[in-house]
């Protein structure tokens, strides 16, 4: 599986087969993470270090539209929905 994309990985990095296999396993998984899950995760990392709702769901909603499949845009309400119920 991707094999093209691990032979690309190990032509242009010091990463061996094994490393570029996990690499894209860890990327696909990250990236296949459901968008309610990323924003309570992602709500839970920013809310760790300090920043106040405001701006967490502000930079949630900004980063939203940056995963490898844009989910449909989400209001800050929507987002709060998401955490809190």
């Amino acid at each position: 599986m991707h094999e093209e994309l691990v032979d690309h990985l190990t032509r242009s990095t010091p990463l061996n087969r094994g490393e570029a296999l996990r690499v894209i396993q860890d990327v696909l998984a990250y990236f296949d993470e459901t968008t309610q899950d990323y924003v309570r995760r992602r709500h839970r990392e920013l809310q760790a270090l300090g920043l106040t709702n405001e701006a967490i769901f502000e930079r949630i909603e900004a980063d939203l539209q940056y995963r490898a499949v844009a989910p449909p845009e989400l209001t800050l309400r929507q987002l709060r929905r998401i955490v809190y119920g």
